[in-house]
């Protein structure tokens, strides 16, 4: 029996994030975030979507193409931990896994017609880096997919870790008008690794063909520019 298979990539999401410093630590979190998955030429028959518009959301299944490596490694140190802790790396979440995959839950917004593209679907809190391999698309369906009495393990809620965002308007202006919500909302959620915690430090990243830099003081984040690429 063939301990393989092949797969092949249906689609490439398009995101805000050129890298992946900055994407949230799970989908859903940052819920103004909108990306559009774009498929491949094979792939655009539109009966592959005929009544996905049925559906509030949907799982994207996916390819860690920033985290593909030869070899792997049974535990993990996972940053809601602060990275201090090894976990089973198949009790996290982890990108580095013995087949590199991802699984996000996001919001439909809407299944638009592009004249070259064919059927785009326009979603809401991906936590994706632009130009992701989507491997498959399904529905999400609340009465199976949905348990609120399910245990979080060491990740039992969100983080506490919203902070307050100090942004002059004119850097905002920077940005597309359909991106400054959701860079906001990503600078809230903190973006820096669970176990940095530096006052002086300057962090970046690039975001809607901007390039942001920030520092934090405690609770409060304050953004120090943002320039176009």
């Amino acid at each position: 029996m063939d301990d393989g298979f092949s797969v092949k990539f249906i689609a490439r999401i398009h995101s805000d994030f050129q890298t992946k410093f900055g994407i949230p630590r799970q989908s859903g979190l940052v819920e103004e975030l909108e990306s559009r998955v774009i498929f491949e030429p094979e792939y655009r028959n539109p009966d592959a979507l005929r009544g996905i518009e049925g559906f509030s959301h949907l799982w994207l299944i996916w390819q860690f193409s920033g985290a593909v490596r030869s070899a792997w490694s049974p535990t993990v140190r996972p940053p809601r931990l602060g990275g201090n802790a090894r976990m089973g790396v198949f009790a996290t979440r982890s990108p580095f896994r013995p087949n590199p995959i991802g699984l996000s839950c996001v919001k439909l917004l809407e299944v638009e017609e592009d004249r070259e593209l064919g059927m785009v679907l326009r979603v809401a809190g991906a936590d994706l880096m632009d130009g992701t391999p989507i491997l498959d698309i399904k529905p999400y369906l609340p009465y199976v997919d949905a348990h609120p009495e399910a245990k979080g393990g060491f990740a039992p809620a969100a983080p506490e870790r919203r902070l307050t965002v100090d942004c002059p308007a004119e850097f905002l202006e920077v940005l597309p008008e359909e991106s400054r919500s959701a860079l906001l909302g990503v600078l809230a959620e903190d973006p820096r690794p669970a176990y940095q915690d530096d006052r002086s430090r300057v962090y970046g990243f690039g975001f809607a063909g901007t390039e942001v830099k920030f520092c934090v003081d405690g609770q409060r984040l304050t953004v120090l520019s943002v320039t176009k690429n």
